[in-house]
């Protein structure tokens, strides 16, 4: 569910608990339409985390700040410089629209106290962070909007602020629920949900439904409902409005069979009940973490490594295609032998072949002596067509040796570059992007440049986690880790893990000298499924030996190895989140 009236006024009202009276120590922006204010009050820091991104709009306390660029864009410094310092005195909402009000006072550069206000507008696309001055004047925001984009209000600097167009709605906190379930009676023709969501302002599509599923046990038109029916509606809308006063949230999610996130509220989600799992959590801030930070960690790091996924992309296609026009070009084995034969027979029987004649017709002693019609130049003698029917021979012979080793080096450079394609799939930070920018570069994939003095870029280390017996697992985040990982840093009486016959990720089980577990095998297995390319099959068969027994060939991609003693295990997938210790 997206981010609903009632729920940003039950997160106003989490908020506003530490921030009001809490001063603005620091400002970032992590992309255009992200900002976070570091809020340092007596009891402590927090980060307050404000998304206008039209995929996940929101407001929220976030203990996984993202990464920011190496320069701040110009709208950072405008409101490091007039917000840093700022102390916020109130957070307001527009009744049960989708709008926050914080207030500020702060100082300005002679040391006067002034007052601004950050409008956050949580609505879809149109989602926006405003600044304005005491005087309703807009100073900046992240999104700027002219005439062109709206012909109702331009939100630009110097311009008055106007609030977005009112909905004729009700507002369940300042008007009696009597007249919400009168509005509610007036769609007739709408299916429940569908009259709750038109008629009370602050509801959200997945909350009209579980409204509607608590009166109706499921959804009905509005004309069918009976009046124990509007009697339960009454007294549920009636509980929610105590609740909204309150502000104690019952936060929870809902997860599928196979964990997968599926929505959120701030109270129970009775409705979905018997297809997904109900989980509650401490706060509606973790709520909000949870539910979007891991899926806006993978949409940043695509984003900014949109160039690496053409480019690869385009060499991935460009491979296949080389593969299958020298695969084309094959010549048959049937063929290269036919020629063979021809020189053959035309040769053992020169003394007794006419000169000057198209075909030869010759017994073929490779067929049971029938006859075989052989095509013959007739410029040339029987014993000049024999040296071309062996230079044909010998010709075809060279084609198919070169031709087979281009198309096995075009199948190891497709298996690394399907490698490096896994990696994007799976980096998360502009670090991990980096690293990968920078393993193309050295296998040439990417041109050096020579403009400037390159900066030296601290490499990451590999990922570290603890299996449930108490051993540590290493895994490499991309191929130039891999190796380094595999063949420098593991002992050899280690075991070392691989997903079978597809990309991903080297995993190491260090096993200090002691044996490992088979609990510790199968967690190290069930990691090699998940960090590579067919972590979405659930299972998949993964090899695993000593590190001793890698071997990498002369001039070998990075990341490829060979091995030939090994065990196989059938592993699930393992996500592990819990026991991991990043180095």
């Amino acid at each position: 569910m997206a981010v609903d009236g009632l729920f940003l006024h039950m997160i106003k009202q989490e908020l506003a608990a530490f921030a009001v009276g809490s001063k603005i120590d620091k400002i970032y922006l992590p992309s255009k339409y992200e900002l976070v204010l570091v809020l340092r009050s007596r009891s402590g820091i927090k980060k307050l985390f404000i998304s206008v991104g039209g995929n996940a709009p929101r407001i929220n306390f976030t203990n996984h700040v993202p990464e920011n660029p190496a320069k701040p864009p110009m709208i950072c410094m405008l409101f490091r410089k007039l917000l840093t310092g700022a102390v916020i005195e109130q957070i307001r909402q527009q009744g049960s629209d989708r709008i926050l009000f914080v207030d500020l006072r702060g100082s300005n550069e002679i040391g006067d106290r002034v007052k601004y206000t950050l409008v956050i507008e949580i609505m879809a696309q149109y989602s926006n962070c405003v600044l304005i001055n005491e005087n309703g004047m807009i100073v900046d925001s992240l999104k700027r909007v002219d005439l062109t984009r709206s012909s109702y209000r331009e939100v630009l600097p110097q311009r008055p602020y106007v609030l977005p167009p009112s909905q004729d709605k009700i507002d369940l906190l300042s008007e009696p629920v009597t007249e919400a379930i009168a509005r509610i009676r007036a769609f007739q023709e709408k299916m429940l949900s569908g009259a709750i969501l038109n008629a009370i302002s602050g509801f959200s599509p997945t909350l009209s439904k579980e409204f509607a599923y608590r009166v109706c046990v499921g959804d009905k038109p509005v004309k069918e409902l009976t009046n124990p029916q509007w009697d339960r509606l009454e007294k549920e809308l009636s509980e929610l409005v105590c609740l909204l006063r309150s502000g104690e949230s019952n936060p929870c999610y809902l997860t599928d069979q196979n964990g997968e996130l599926l929505d959120f509220s701030f109270l129970p989600l009775t409705y979905m009940a018997n297809n997904a799992k109900m989980n509650h959590c401490e706060s509606l801030s973790f709520l909000l973490d949870l539910f979007y930070t891991e899926r806006e960690k993978k949409q940043r790091a695509r984003a900014q490594a949109e160039d690496l996924f053409r480019l690869v992309h385009s060499l991935v296609e460009r491979t296949v295609k080389k593969i299958n026009v020298r695969r084309a070009e094959l010549p048959d084995e049937a063929e290269i032998e036919e020629k063979r034969i021809c020189a053959e027979l035309i040769n053992v029987n020169i003394p007794f072949l006419p000169k000057g004649v198209d075909v030869y017709e010759i017994q073929n002693y490779y067929d049971e002596n029938r006859t075989k019609r052989i095509k013959a130049y007739p410029e040339l003698s029987p014993q000049r067509n024999a040296q071309k029917y062996y230079k044909d021979y010998k010709k075809a012979q060279t084609a198919k040796k070169v031709l087979a080793e281009q198309i096995e080096a075009a199948l190891a450079e497709l298996e690394y570059l399907q490698s490096v394609q896994d990696e994007l799939s799976r980096a998360e930070s502009f670090a991990e992007l980096s690293e990968i920018r920078e393993e193309l570069r050295q296998t040439g994939f990417i041109k050096t440049t020579q403009q400037g003095k390159k900066n030296k870029s601290v490499s990451l280390p590999p990922l570290s986690f603890v299996a449930p017996d108490g051993f540590r697992i290493l895994v490499g985040r991309n191929n130039l880790q891999n190796d380094k990982l595999s063949l420098k840093t593991a002992r050899k009486t280690d075991l070392w893990f691989h997903v079978q016959k597809a990309p991903g990720s080297h995993v190491i089980l260090c096993t200090d000298g002691a044996e490992p577990t088979e609990n510790a095998c199968e967690y190290a297995a069930g990691i090699a499924v998940w960090f590579s390319s067919v972590r979405d099959r659930g299972k998949a068969e993964v090899d695993f030996t000593q590190v001793r027994n890698l071997k990498k060939p002369p001039a070998a991609a990075p990341g490829f190895v060979i091995y030939h003693v090994y065990k196989t295990i059938y592993a699930k997938a393992v996500k592990p989140v819990e026991t991991k210790e990043e180095q």
